[in-house]
């Protein structure tokens, strides 16, 4: 039974290996947060496999929600960011045109 849990990190492990080429290409910002966060998500899982494997699940699953609820606010900071960001150049942009109330 162990082997199986060790075998289901291992592939999460490769999954996010793949990931990591989706964060240095992704053609967008947006397609770069959501692979850091299934990153962070997978990197849950992994604790909680860990957990079972060290047979200490209690202390694995205490350290999996405080990750969790980090990659969270980090998620909704970026997002947030990345929003006031895009508004900013998207205002510094605009051709300066006055409005011809004659």
């Amino acid at each position: 039974m162990m082997g199986l849990f060790l075998v289901a990190a291992l592939v999460l492990l490769a999954f996010m290996g793949l990931l990591l080429y989706r964060i240095v290409v992704g053609p967008t910002v947006i397609d770069r947060l959501l692979a850091v966060n299934v990153i962070g998500t997978k990197s849950i899982v992994i604790l909680i496999i860990m957990g079972i494997l060290f047979d200490r699940v209690a202390m694995f699953i205490d350290i999996a929600l405080a990750y969790g609820l980090l990659n969270f606010i980090a998620s909704l900071a970026a997002a947030k960011y990345f929003r006031k960001h895009k508004k900013i150049h998207h205002v510094s942009t605009m051709p300066a045109e006055v409005s011809h109330d004659h």
